[in-house]
């Protein structure tokens, strides 16, 4: 890599966390303007009581950066694609996003966190009762086009920019596991796709490669079809729960989650689980990326400890509790890596 591109790639990603941490601390101000007192609970990491942790976040979110320039120094994965982001695109999501504040501070401050089981969006009435409520306290959980459309915006607001670069982490065992074979005879299944974002990654750097994006949400998966449309002959998307996939007994190299296992509850992870151990052939690669749990990085427990309760993740507590490997051994499942990024973590696992 040329010196000009490290400099790239470094003023981007300064630019890229100074604007979504930014967004982050004026969303917090704003709130603050609208109560005489805000609840504890709604601090910013970096802020109030996490103040003493903030050195620990933004040291944790650099060396998130530096892996990441160095995968791609080495080769790993592509400089990514969109790495600059676009003017227009980027001040439509801010405008959209803190126009939807108040509305997500109204939920976390009256804890409404089920309208979409209240008040159903049409075709929702048949989907997991676990999955209709208003994860995050966001507006529309994710049952709508204009939740699809603000998603990624919301979660990069959350990591201070640092969304992408943890889900890419996860094409670091992917590339190991495709050596010496041919990607276009190598199927991959992204579980709760969601919006398709970590499968844009893969396809930039597998353009021959058959996808199949999967999600329980209409919306979320016409915005992959979006995302994915340079990829579109070998990308298929797929309305599906992750614990009753509709896909053949071993039929697939690879099974990809992000950031899903928190939003189960604990018995629909194991039947995910054994799933995906269904669905993938003898050999076949797990590859999944979710939040840190308790211990990973013990600085950051009281984070994960008050999460759930600051932005509505009902099964998150239970989640960063469970013992994966074994989770993941009860499905017949060897767990072979668990690597943290930032505030995620990436695990792999085999079928023997």
């Amino acid at each position: 890599m040329q010196p000009v591109e490290r400099i790239f790639y470094a003023a981007s990603q300064t630019a890229r966390v100074s604007w979504y941490f930014g967004q982050y601390v004026i969303a917090y101000r704003f709130l603050r303007r609208t109560e005489r007192r805000a609840p504890r609970s709604d601090s910013p990491p970096g802020s109030g009581s996490d103040s003493s942790l903030r050195p620990s976040l933004f040291r944790a979110l650099r060396d998130l950066m530096q892996r990441d320039l160095a995968n791609i120094e080495a080769g790993v994965y592509r400089m990514p694609y969109d790495l600059v982001m676009p003017a227009g695109p980027a001040l439509g999501n801010t405008v959209r996003f803190f126009r939807d504040v108040p509305a997500v501070h109204r939920r976390r401050r009256t804890n409404a966190n089920s309208e979409v089981f209240r008040v159903p969006p049409e075709g929702s009435e048949h989907l997991p009762r676990y999955y209709r409520q208003n994860f995050h306290f966001q507006t529309d959980g994710y049952l709508s086009a204009k939740s699809a459309r603000l998603y990624d915006h919301q979660v990069e607001v959350l990591f201070s920019g640092g969304a992408d670069a943890m889900r890419r982490q996860a094409l670091v065992p992917l590339r190991d596991f495709l050596a010496g074979r041919s990607t276009a005879e190598t199927r991959l299944l992204d579980v709760a796709s969601g919006t398709g974002r970590f499968l844009t990654f893969v396809k930039d750097n597998y353009p021959r490669m058959p996808v199949t994006a999967l999600d329980l949400s209409r919306p979320y998966l016409d915005q992959a079809r979006a995302n994915l449309a340079p990829w579109a002959r070998t990308s298929a998307c797929v309305v599906g729960a992750a614990e009753a996939l509709p896909v053949a007994d071993g039929s697939q190299d690879v099974v990809t989650t992000v950031y899903l296992f928190h939003e189960l509850p604990r018995k629909i992870r194991l039947q995910a689980v054994r799933e995906f151990a269904r669905v993938l052939k003898p050999g076949g690669l797990l590859l999944f990326v979710d939040s840190l749990q308790i211990g990973d990085m013990p600085a950051f427990d009281p984070l994960l400890e008050r999460f759930p309760v600051e932005f509505h993740e009902p099964f998150y507590g239970d989640y960063i509790r469970q013992d994966l490997p074994a989770l993941f051994a009860e499905a017949g499942l060897e767990t072979r890596s668990s690597t943290p990024a930032f505030l995620s973590k990436v695990v792999v696992a085999h079928k023997p």
